[in-house]
């Protein structure tokens, strides 16, 4: 009898790979929630604000694109142990500072490499998943969850004591550094190695052996996990950027209140993405697809009709459930769609993720100053139903093969 159980540096890999993914998950909130105190450290005016903002996905971007060139030449992991440090290193000069030039160069590092950084993450994950033959990358994803909660909780920590952002920051990168470092040397770039054994084919994995490069990565295959990724991510903006003001200037709820919905929503993401592996592995991707979709905008409906601040977040939870499913999915998808090339095709759909976050925020805000701010949470609602569409992107075997789409082309180089 073949034993199916993952080796013991398969095993290193995914416990290294998901500290990596918690790392950066409170990074990103330490950044994120203390978005106030750098704006009054360097006196950035509110017109000003918005620019830097939209700088540091845009940066983003650039940085997934370069890493989709960069991996020709390195494998992800290396990619992975350079740029982690330094997206850490960029948080602790943006706190640091004294004058805006400061801030900009610190926030254009953190930009390029944090893009990177995320690329390459899910181009580990892709491959792991791979390897192990079974769903894994939700668990990644809720490991990011994990270190985003812990990130925010240090960040309301530093706010409550009202500390000076180095003196929040200094001690925590002291320590995220090396433990990043350290869990880096366990990392696995699966290229070729897979785990024997029955084919999970039911599980939305296809665990087969594929060479390095040599597949053409076709956007027009790809576009439907892109739009997924960018409808998941102006779902996921909608929540961060308006939901303690919808709650408190819609719901009538108090100031204290309206901080409630974000927390509530990254524990549901957190909830749902500790279970989904479970869900994917039993009723396969394109069904948790599908319910995700219908959760989110289920959520999305509620907090648009919701009478008060407690249906409110009861919206909230469901879009938590949701839409947390929705991202890992999609990088997973990608990885199956091109298992010649996954690297290059995690990089370009990862694109998509700083499109949906550079989209959803102001798009809502538009929407609610011109019209009304629950009429606007329907469209988020319609972009992530949308979803349901193209669940089929979802399955083992991408739908479209076989009725005039060219299968990608794997060509064996080595």
């Amino acid at each position: 009898m073949t034993d199916s159980r993952p080796s013991r540096r398969l095993r290193q890999g995914r416990a290294s790979l998901a500290i990596s993914f918690f790392v950066q998950g409170a990074i990103f909130a330490l950044l994120v929630t203390r978005i106030p105190a750098l704006q009054d450290r360097y006196g950035i005016s509110d017109g000003l604000l918005p620019l830097f903002l939209a700088a540091v996905p845009i940066l983003a971007g650039v940085g997934s694109v370069s890493t989709e060139h960069l991996v020709k030449r390195m494998r992800p992991g290396l990619v992975l142990r350079v740029v982690q440090p330094i997206v850490s290193l960029a948080l602790l000069s943006a706190g640091s500072g004294t004058t805006v030039w400061q801030l900009a160069v610190a926030l254009g590092v953190f930009g390029l490499t944090v893009g990177a950084l995320d690329a390459s993450m899910n181009m580990l994950g892709v491959s792991l998943q791979r390897a192990y033959g079974r769903s894994i990358m939700l668990g990644f994803h809720g490991a990011y969850s994990l270190g985003g909660i812990a990130g925010a909780s240090l960040a309301w920590v530093g706010a409550h004591w009202d500390l000076p952002l180095p003196t929040l920051y200094a001690p925590l990168v002291a320590v995220l550094v090396p433990v990043a470092l350290i869990a880096g040397r366990w990392y696995v770039d699966h290229r070729g190695e897979h785990r024997s054994g029955r084919r999970a084919k039911h599980q939305g994995v296809e665990p087969t052996e594929v060479s390095r490069g040599g597949t053409t990565v076709s956007m027009r295959a790809l576009l439907p996990l892109c739009l997924v990724m960018a409808f998941a991510y102006i779902g996921d903006s909608t929540v961060s950027n308006w939901s303690a003001k919808y709650l408190e200037d819609v719901l009538h709820s108090s100031e204290q209140l309206a901080t409630v919905p974000y927390n509530v929503y990254m524990v549901t993401t957190l909830l749902g993405r500790s279970f989904g592996d479970l869900g994917v592995r039993r009723f396969g991707a394109v069904t948790v697809v599908r319910a995700g979709a219908l959760l989110a905008g289920g959520g999305f409906a509620v907090v648009a009709a919701a009478p008060g601040a407690w249906v409110g977040m009861a919206g909230f939870t469901l879009l938590g459930l949701g839409l947390c499913v929705l991202v890992p999915q999609t990088f997973a998808a990608a990885g199956r769609l091109f298992p010649g090339a996954s690297d290059a095709a995690v990089a370009r759909l990862n694109i998509f993720n700083y499109v949906g976050f550079l989209i959803g925020s102001p798009l809502v805000g538009a929407l609610g100053g011109a019209w009304n701010y629950r009429a606007a949470m329907l469209v988020p609602m319609a972009l992530v139903l949308m979803t349901i569409r193209y669940a089929r992107s979802f399955s083992p075997v991408p739908a479209g093969y076989g009725d005039g789409h060219e299968r990608p082309r794997t060509v064996d180089v080595g």
